[in-house]
């Protein structure tokens, strides 16, 4: 006896009702059987490669070395018996059940045995009489290389079989839809969140898994930079298995997330994937656990932490793609692409370079409001570095590009966010900086720059307990520690600490800014502040004389200069008094 292994298409088939037919009429049946076989069945398999391995009464298991001539002996069997069967009263017409499978089989003498052939025969079992049921793999073999159109049958939940199994059918008459083209995709990153799988199969977890895609559809629908499919087309998909890039095509768009929740005991899993519904590649993946009992806590935690990664990732690959394009075929989004690309690293050069991209997107698009809040960034930059040849005028393309914002951007929490930082930093004007970033943390609140931004507003209007809450949120949502966000946080939570009079708390922040940024003149500011009046004398005047190593200018009367829009001068006063403890002249 030998035995091997090798990988086979495994056709299984068997006659529906054979139990009914034969107590009707015994001795036809076998005749009608027989005469099946001789003339339809056992030339199709011959022709296509097949081979026959046994035989069960009413039944027939086929290897074939070829999925495609597997799916057309059985297409070519179906469509030959529904020809035959048109003269046939119902009661008495033979039909047969197709279950076909691609998989691994054990081949023993001339049967063959293994997973594969198990679940070929219960794809058999749910097929409908003259039909044909495929497995997800035999599918992704065929589809592009017949005419056969399979409808989706969803994952299905097969006798005996410990995995669940996506089914396609087909049966006879089921012609090809008409071809429907491709809708364009939107001029910005666009995306469909699919119902999340149920995997668990506990029907009481319906409600939280279709609530955390609502969620998440309508925290990404804030971003205005996404274009986010609206939840009746995405819940179109509910129960079904889709091919991705199917879905992009359908819908138009360029990335789809999708995922699935499992309760085991008292804890629940979520997965979620984002793909790239152009070539079906994987961009970002991730799990997260909790308790049932907090089942709430947990789709909020979900909810943020999917929409926060997925908003830059989405953004990531865009730039990528604008960088690919070429240099003369673009347009306002491309151009806006670009300049995102430019600003970092941080370099003179790369800021003048954004800035001039920023302008001609508003160039292109009048009415693109994240374009103008970002060359709003790209001048205060000038400002701070001492780059703007002529200062007034500075503030007055500051005040025009505000607004245009105001005009356009109403709605825009990106735009939004970087004007506030502008019109407080540049502009001095808190009560309408205040106005704008909370605008943009109502429309947005899942926006990490906005509550950085709104940690510096809150620490000049002199709340420095709320702006340690903002700019600690920041840093949740954006908590890697080269981000921007986390920069800011360690600045706000410096000065805010300084302020409360907690400084031990304010130098260790400081130290933190000095790791990242060993020169940083606010790092050194605050820290050599803060350690003169912790009554560290000594890391006082060392961190005030490598400031003054920096910037051999720098004196005590020069700090108003470096500092923003205070409202108290009491915060002033006292850092200023810092200073000098720690040594700097006057």
């Amino acid at each position: 006896m030998t035995e091997h292994r090798r990988l086979a298409a495994i056709v299984s088939a068997d006659v529906a009702g054979y139990s009914l037919l034969m107590g009707r009429d015994e001795t036809g049946t076998l005749v009608a059987l027989k005469a099946i076989r001789q003339e339809v069945v056992d030339p199709a398999i011959a022709s296509h490669g097949g081979r026959i391995v046994k035989t069960t009464g009413d039944g027939l298991l086929l290897e074939f070395p070829s999925v495609v001539n597997a799916v057309r002996c059985a297409v070519e069997v179906q469509m030959a018996m529904a020809d035959r069967s048109a003269e046939v009263a119902e009661d008495r017409r033979i039909a047969f059940r197709i279950g076909i499978n691609l998989g691994d089989i054990i081949v023993d003498d001339d049967d063959i045995f293994g997973d594969g052939v198990n679940v070929a025969a219960r794809l058999e079992e749910i097929a409908p009489p003259g039909g044909i049921c495929i497995s997800s793999r035999v599918y992704e073999d065929v589809r592009d290389r017949l005419d056969t159109v399979f409808d989706d049958g969803g994952t299905q939940t097969l006798k005996n079989i410990a995995r669940t199994v996506q089914v396609w059918r087909w049966q006879p008459g089921q012609s090809a839809p008409p071809t429907l083209q491709a809708l364009p995709l939107p001029d910005k990153p666009s995306i469909a969140v699919l119902p999340f799988q149920n995997i668990s199969g506990d029907p009481e977890q319906e409600y939280f898994v279709d609530g955390l895609v609502e969620d998440i559809i309508t925290s990404l629908s804030r971003f205005k930079s996404l274009f986010v499919i609206a939840r009746n087309s995405s819940f179109a998909y509910k129960g079904k298995s889709p091919d991705i890039r199917q879905v992009g095509r359908d819908l138009g768009v360029r990335y789809v997330l999708e995922g699935g929740v499992r309760r085991a005991g008292r804890r629940l899993r979520i997965t979620a994937q984002l793909i790239d519904a152009e070539n079906g590649t994987h961009t970002w993946a991730d799990r997260f656990e909790g308790k049932v009992a907090d089942v709430f806590a947990l789709q909020d935690e979900v909810t943020e932490k999917v929409v926060v990664a997925i908003a830059p990732l989405v953004e990531q690959a865009e730039i990528a793609r604008a960088k690919r394009a070429p240099p003369d075929n673009t347009d306002a989004y491309d151009c806006y692409l670009r300049g995102l690309a430019c600003l970092s690293p941080v370099t003179i050069e790369g800021r003048a370079q954004a800035l001039r991209l920023f302008e001609e997107a508003s160039a292109l698009d009048p009415d693109y409001a994240s374009a103008y809040a970002m060359a709003l960034t790209c001048h205060v930059f000038r400002l701070d570095h001492g780059l703007a040849q002529d200062r007034e005028q500075e503030k007055n393309e500051v005040t025009r590009l505000w607004r245009m914002v105001s005009r356009v951007g109403q709605d825009d929490s990106v735009a939004l966010s970087h004007t506030a930082w502008a019109v407080a930093r540049v502009l001095h004007n808190l009560p309408s900086a205040k106005e704008l970033i909370d605008r943009a943390l109502e429309r947005n609140p899942n926006l990490a720059s906005a509550w950085a931004s709104s940690g510096f507003i809150n620490l000049w209007m002199g709340h420095p307990d709320i702006a340690m809450q903002h700019v600690d949120r920041a840093g949740r949502l954006d908590p890697s520690p080269a981000s921007i966000s986390m920069a800011v946080k360690r600045s706000v939570m410096a000065h805010a600490c300084f302020y409360l009079g907690r400084h031990e708390d304010a130098l260790a922040w400081a130290e933190q800014m000095l790791q990242y940024i060993p020169d940083s003149h606010p790092g050194l500011r605050i820290g050599a502040a803060s350690a003169a009046f912790a009554d560290r004398c000594g890391d006082a005047h060392r961190l005030a004389a490598r400031l003054q190593v920096i910037d051999p200018a720098m004196r005590v009367s020069r700090l108003g200069e470096y500092l923003g829009p205070y409202q108290r001068p009491d915060f002033v006063d006292k850092y200023a008094q810092g200073l000098r403890l720690a040594g700097l002249p006057e």
